[in-house]
């Protein structure tokens, strides 16, 4: 599928932030460990969600939409030997199955997952905190799936090797039925919800929005139901000002949650967008903004976040001066770059992490390419404000993280038309 765009126009008016993503994907795999009913609200009906409902349900989980965006997940009759192994090479979060299953049913089998090519991303944290723990990994080359074992665990601490958000997840889900202290462990927005999300279901969690977790199993996993509503979804809330800043719009973006949105409204600032930020809103008043070159530096939260470094590459286009991006997590992030080049961006990617941004220069339509989840919403940013027409190519990814974008864009006035 394609997106056609004719760009160069004002957009105006309200945008809503859905739900979060990166946290609806870990606590649906963590509704495994429910021995009851889960209900989940906030959840966006996008690509990566809906994969891994559709896991869950080809190992015999039972799911039901009880209104646009809330979900009911019955896990009683789910058997992880059913999975269907094509789901889970389909999308990278498929990897969060790992912790709750090791910790039901002590063993799991499960393939490479998939996901963006952002880069390497292997998945070496989390195996080497599994065999710490005493798992027996052993790899089968020919079908491409790893066979995780634990029979008893060896340890209750582990020191993670990096700051890895899933490796995290993974142990804080694994620990629902072991004690577990997990130091260097990441505290972003959706582990924080996760973590908040397996409190519900009995789960011992101290320390909970730092780097060191101290986790008790819960003597109880006969919880009849438990609820949940995921959070907004801070990427998108920073890719709507991202995209107002750089069409020179106003835009008022709804439904934020400004606690988490420190490092990219700071960051808006360093660029001189005008903007206002109150009562769960972000108002972009974009034909007032004076933008001016910035560095982009990505950091693990409460930093600048790696999903945003993109988005605000496409603002720094149209900013004067040298911005200097460094991404600092993966060394495919950058690859958009070359797709706005292709547009009269002045841009030089440096290294795998580094690369430097001239502006403000006039982007012209081209045919682009959506190669990655944040790459694709860049490029619609790209699109939307270039002079003529674009089309982009591989919108199944934006698909799989943004919900029905090019319909909440008409709605501010984009010249937006999918097709097949």
């Amino acid at each position: 599928m394609k997106f056609i765009i004719n760009g160069g126009k004002h957009l105006s008016g309200e945008i809503s932030v859905r739900g979060f993503k990166n946290s609806a994907t870990p606590i649906i795999a963590a509704t495994i460990l429910n021995s009851g009913v889960s209900v989940l609200a906030n959840i966006p009906k996008i690509g990566d969600v809906l994969t891994m409902l559709d896991i869950l349900r080809s190992g015999g989980s039972k799911y039901k939409w009880i209104n646009e965006d809330e979900v009911r997940i019955d896990n009683s009759d789910f058997d992880p030997e059913k999975i269907d192994q094509i789901l889970v090479k389909k999308i990278r979060s498929s990897v969060l199955l790992i912790g709750p299953i090791l910790a039901k049913y002590k063993k799991i089998s499960i393939s490479v997952p998939g996901g963006c090519h952002i880069g390497a991303r292997p998945l070496d944290t989390h195996l080497e905190a599994f065999k710490e723990l005493g798992a027996e990994v052993i790899f089968d080359e020919k079908s491409g799936i790893y066979n995780i074992s634990l029979k008893e665990i060896k340890k209750h601490r582990v020191v993670l090797k990096e700051i890895s958000v899933t490796a995290t997840e993974n142990l804080v889900m694994f620990a629902a039925s072991n004690d577990l202290e997990i130091r260097l462990a990441a505290c972003e927005p959706h582990v924080v919800d996760l973590c908040n999300f397996l409190k519900k279901s009995g789960v011992s969690i101290e320390g909970v929005g730092t780097n060191f977790l101290k986790i008790k199993k819960r003597a109880n996993s006969d919880i009849a139901e438990v609820t949940h509503r995921i959070i907004n979804d801070p990427i998108e809330a920073g890719t709507f000002a991202a995209l107002a800043a750089a069409t020179k719009s106003n835009i008022l973006i709804k439904n934020c949650d400004l606690d988490f949105l420190d490092a990219p409204l700071m960051k808006l600032k360093d660029f001189g967008v005008c903007f206002e930020a109150n009562d769960e809103s972000i108002y972009v008043n974009g034909k007032s903004s004076f933008l001016k070159a910035s560095k982009i530096q990505t950091l693990p939260y409460p930093g600048f976040p790696t999903d945003l470094q993109a988005p605000f590459g496409v603002l720094a286009t149209q900013a004067t001066g040298s911005s200097l991006i460094f991404d600092i997590m993966y060394e495919g992030r950058l690859k958009y770059i070359n797709e706005l080049k292709k547009m009269g961006a002045d841009a030089t990617i440096l290294d795998p992490h580094r690369a430097i941004i001239n502006g403000p220069s006039v982007l012209e339509g081209a045919e682009i390419e959506s190669l990655d989840l944040r790459a694709g919403a860049t490029v619609v940013i790209a699109a939307l404000l270039a002079k003529g027409k674009s089309i982009i190519d591989g919108i199944e990814q934006i698909d799989r993280g943004y919900e029905r974008l090019d319909e909440r864009l008409l709605k501010l006035g984009a010249d937006i038309k999918r097709i097949d």
